[in-house]
């Protein structure tokens, strides 16, 4: 790696100066980059970077200016070749460039330095959910940092980085192992994110394991969503909560997809918006009878085409609906905490979340026999595993259809009888 000034001469201006340019290079990559800074071609020290004048002379001060920049970024320069060799990474021109552009370089990279531009720069990809969620793991490594004596750094996150994780996620924190799993998750897409950048160069992270627990999936029945869905609710906060529900039953979207459609969503009898979750463009869902009298009741009304309820205010209202139709009956909740298995009792009713409504659109579909492509595509669910869960739960219920067995034996009992009886 190197660098030098370079003088361009062919934009000399009517008070004889032209403008320095900085030079880097290292090997096949040369970077030109202009410093705003400006010399006469016979008052430049080429040999020391310096722009010969006394005091007095005029531009002086203008001149006094230039040296000081010029001083700075020879600074800065320094840091960043040093940046490259103390971490041992490759040179880089984006990486380069990048440091430069800071106002302040720093020749080690921080852990938590880096995870803020990660999060900065999934900004401009990511949705706002899925930058709460990364928020949400910087701040919980943050705490770990804080309550162990771990050297948090980005190339010592190994089998020492996770046992000593583990401990502090299950014996102090208490963390379900689906949470941890997420918090793994998150954090190697953000590792190696660093690697691909050059920030660091070991893969152990790679090897750290983050097995999720298969859970229960909470949704209601034909017979629940029914009751549901033609209840007579008098208060009216819990009747548009209750219709918002249902819509998600009916089409299968998530709620934020629900709480961001627009009039111009409605296209005869298909819902058509773009999945911000998965950047679907064009998502066509088909409105069922139900799902079009729900959008009928609010047309003409400023809910039109369905009332807009927050996550949080739903969950909570929803709640109330179905503790309010009798839906107390006890679920045992089952999880684990490492190695440590966690069963709790819960009324139904207090399980019920606006995420039951996909749930519950899924999974009865899946029990009625619509085919798993048709639902999927509906669903707009990209991940195959997150999704037989739901084809595990139907094909439960489709274990009566063994119920014919039954009938096939007392048909044959009775044609028995009537022949031993002639």
């Amino acid at each position: 790696m190197n660098y030098y000034f370079e003088l361009r001469k062919d934009k000399i201006d009517k008070n004889g100066f032209v403008p320095i340019r900085l030079i880097v290079s290292d090997k096949t990559i040369r970077i030109r980059k202009s410093i705003g800074a400006k010399t006469r071609v016979n008052e430049w020290d080429n040999n020391n970077y310096y722009i010969k004048n006394v005091k007095g002379q005029e531009f002086y001060t203008k001149i006094e200016s230039y040296n000081k920049s010029i001083g700075s970024i020879k600074e800065k320069v320094d840091k960043i070749f040093k940046f490259f060799e103390y971490n041992e990474i490759p040179f880089s021109k984006n990486t380069f460039l990048e440091k430069f552009e800071k106002s302040e370089v720093k020749v080690t990279i921080d852990f938590f330095d880096a995870f803020e531009e990660y999060i900065e720069i999934s900004k401009l990809t990511k949705t706002n959910s899925t930058i709460t969620k990364i928020k949400s793991v910087r701040n919980f490594v943050t705490a770990f940092k804080e309550e162990s004596s771990f050297n948090l750094r980005l190339d010592n996150i190994d089998f020492r980085f996770e046992e000593s994780f583990m401990d502090y996620c299950f014996n102090t924190r208490k963390t379900l192992n689906n949470y941890y799993a997420k918090i793994i998750k998150t954090l190697k897409a953000f590792l190696n994110w660093c690697y691909e950048r050059g920030y660091h160069n070991s893969l152990e992270f790679k090897k750290i394991k983050c097995k999720e627990d298969d859970i229960e999936v909470i949704y209601l029945n034909m017979e629940e969503l029914t009751k549901l869905y033609k209840h007579k609710f008098k208060n009216a906060s819990m009747d548009r909560a209750r219709d918002m529900f249902c819509f998600l039953a009916f089409t299968g979207q998530r709620h934020i997809d629900i709480y961001g459609l627009q009039n111009a969503n409605i296209e005869d009898e298909y819902l058509n918006f773009t999945v911000q979750k998965t950047k679907t463009v064009d998502h066509h869902v088909y409105l069922i009878k139900q799902a079009k009298e729900l959008v009928d009741k609010y047309r003409d009304t400023v809910y039109f085409p369905i009332p807009r309820i927050t996550s949080q205010k739903l969950n909570e209202k929803i709640q109330q609906c179905c503790e309010e139709i009798g839906l107390t009956q006890e679920m045992i909740l089952t999880r684990y905490i490492g190695a440590r298995e966690i069963s709790q009792s819960f009324r139904k009713c207090d399980l019920i979340t606006s995420h039951a409504g996909r749930k519950t659109f899924i999974t009865n579909s899946l029990v009625l026999g619509i085919p798993e492509r048709v639902v999927r595509s509906i669903s707009n669910h990209k991940d195959e595993k997150s999704f037989r869960k739901y084809v595990n739960i139907s094909e439960i219920h489709k274990q009566k259809e063994l119920e014919r067995w039954s009938s096939v034996f007392k048909n044959a009992t009775k044609s028995s009888k009537r022949k031993s009886t002639t």
